[in-house]
This record gives C-alpha cells, sequence and structure tokens, in this order.
C-alpha cells in the first residue's frame, strides 16, 4: 500500500487497497487504521463499491450508526445523500432535499449532535455533478496545535453545547422535523479531544455547536466562531475533488468539512456510512459538565 500526502499537512490517498481488501484482511486493514490515526482524511481512488462493500469495510472500524430520523435512509446504515425525486429528476432548488445539502455546506463534524458521536465517516461518489460539489477539509488538530499555549491549555478545559436544530436554523426556520428536534436534544462535548493513539490533540467544533459551558451566550458564539475561522483560514484546508469511483474517509475527532455548492439542475448521489466512536477512541475522555442548558 503506499501513501501518497494530498493536503496541508494532512489527508492521504491510499493506492494498492481496495475497500474488499480490507474487509477481508486483518492486514490490509491494520495499514488502513494507522494511516486514519495518522492523516485522518484518506482517499480511495477508482473503488468498485456497493453499498455491500461499503458497509463491510465500514464494519471494520467499528459499530454503524442507524440513520436518524427525517433523514433518507432512516433506519438503515445509509445516509443517502441524493438530489433526485421519487421520478429520477433533481429536485427545484427550494425542495427540502436540496436545502439539507446546503446545510451540510456548513463547516462541521459528523454527530457532534448525537449522545453517540462519530469515529469516522466513509463517503461513496454514486452520481457526481460535472462542476462543484467539492467536499473541503480541515484539520483541527493542526488548529489546535496552532494557538498559542495559554488559549490551547484554556480550551482543554472548555464544554461546547451542540444541536441538529440550531445548524438546520442557519439555513431555514423549520428545516429540523419536530420529530428531529425531540429526536435529537442538545449534548454538551469537550472543545478539545485527544487521540488515544498518538495523545495529539484536536478542537472539537461544528456548525451545530452553538454555546460555550460557562459563558454568555454571544460570548460563547463568538468564540466558537473566532475558533472555526482560524482552522479554515485560507490555505489550511483539502479541497476533494471527486471522480466517479472515489470513497473518502475521515476522523470525525480531528477535522471538519463541507460540501461545496454545484448547479441545482445537476443530479447527485452520494452514500454515507458512519461509525460510531467508543471507548477505545477516546470518548471516555468527553465527559459533559452536570449542569444542563437549553438553546
Amino acid at each position: 500500500m503506499d501513501v501518497i500526502p494530498l493536503g496541508p499537512g494532512f489527508g492521504a490517498e491510499l493506492r494498492g487497497v481496495t475497500l474488499a481488501d480490507v474487509a477481508a484482511s486483518d492486514a490490509a486493514y491494520a495499514a488502513v487504521r494507522a494511516a486514519f490515526e495518522e492523516h485522518s482524511v484518506l482517499v480511495f481512488r477508482g473503488q468498485d463499491v456497493s453499498d455491500d462493500i461499503q458497509l463491510a469495510f465500514s464494519r471494520r472500524f467499528g459499530p454503524p450508526e442507524v440513520t436518524k430520523v427525517g433523514s433518507m435512509g432512516t433506519g438503515s446504515h445509509f445516509v443517502i445523500l441524493s438530489t433526485f425525486g421519487p421520478d429520477g429528476k433533481v429536485v427545484p432548488s427550494d425542495h427540502r432535499q436540496q436545502l439539507r445539502a446546503r446545510a451540510n455546506q456548513l463547516w462541521h463534524t459528523d454527530s457532534s449532535f448525537k449522545r453517540t458521536p462519530a469515529l469516522t465517516s466513509i463517503l461513496s461518489a454514486r452520481i457526481i455533478p460535472e462542476h462543484g460539489g467539492e467536499t473541503e477539509f480541515a484539520s483541527m488538530r493542526l488548529a489546535f496545535e496552532r494557538l498559542d499555549a495559554a488559549q490551547a491549555k484554556r480550551l482543554e478545559n472548555c464544554f461546547a453545547w451542540h444541536s441538529y436544530a440550531h445548524s438546520r436554523s442557519k439555513v431555514a426556520t423549520g428545516l429540523a422535523t419536530p420529530e428531529e428536534v425531540d429526536a435529537l436534544p442538545p449534548v454538551c462535548w469537550r472543545m478539545v479531544w485527544r487521540n488515544p493513539v498518538n495523545g495529539r490533540g484536536a478542537l472539537y467544533l461544528a456548525s451545530h455547536a452553538y454555546g460555550v459551558e460557562g459563558m454568555g451566550a454571544e460570548q460563547g458564539q463568538a468564540l466558537i466562531e473566532e475558533l472555526t475561522e482560524a482552522a479554515t483560514a485560507p490555505g489550511t484546508t483539502y479541497l476533494h475533488q471527486w471522480k466517479q469511483g472515489d470513497v473518502v474517509m475521515w476522523d470525525n475527532r480531528a477535522t471538519m468539512h463541507r460540501g461545496r455548492p454545484w448547479p441545482a439542475h445537476e443530479g447527485r448521489l452520494m452514500i454515507r456510512t458512519t461509525i460510531s466512536a467508543t471507548d477505545a477512541d477516546g470518548v471516555a475522555s468527553v465527559t459533559p459538565p452536570s449542569s444542563q442548558a437549553a438553546e
């Protein structure tokens, strides 16, 4: 297996290994897992991917999430990111599916709004637009390491509140349905996570984050926005331009990502599997404070 660096200090393309190899071989899994812990974003090109192969590959890394209520793919292990309607045509730009895609264009970390956060997401390109639709990544490890020592130390003792309804409200009022709001109450996570394999710290932020424990609403939101802006500054991100057969996986403990726009009339179909984090992935160090907060 060859590891080809891609981004500014993070991200790599893996050559000479397929998803099927990892599903079938302990040695292939160990090599890919080591690259994942080191590089945070991994790209597999030219994959012969199917739902079965993607799920078998995904299970290697831990328990797959069950897709939440209100999403395409609810109740399965697949999140279906599609702009196609039941008739096979691309839905209008003001359709809920398009608005949800627009919400994914905010910088975020998958599942930070859930009681069990995510270790990794695996996204496969099934139908891609001719123009646009890239996925952009930021390393939250490198963002943490760029902080001055005093601020980094303070943030290790800070907690942020995350809410799915909050991020969706940035796009359209009521985009999060009442069922989603009921199923996904706000949760609180440490603002710095440490990787149990290499000890490196990473900021844990997302568009879902709306407040910081112990701070006023405006002060907390200002801190989140300041850290996000610094983490995603020009020259610090990796922009993945999709090709047919691409599969990309990323470490939700150590990155943020966002989708990029594409022409509303061009169809797009991506399939995502998401692996829940476990104690072995560092979740044990993420303990919300005893106080409660509501948005």
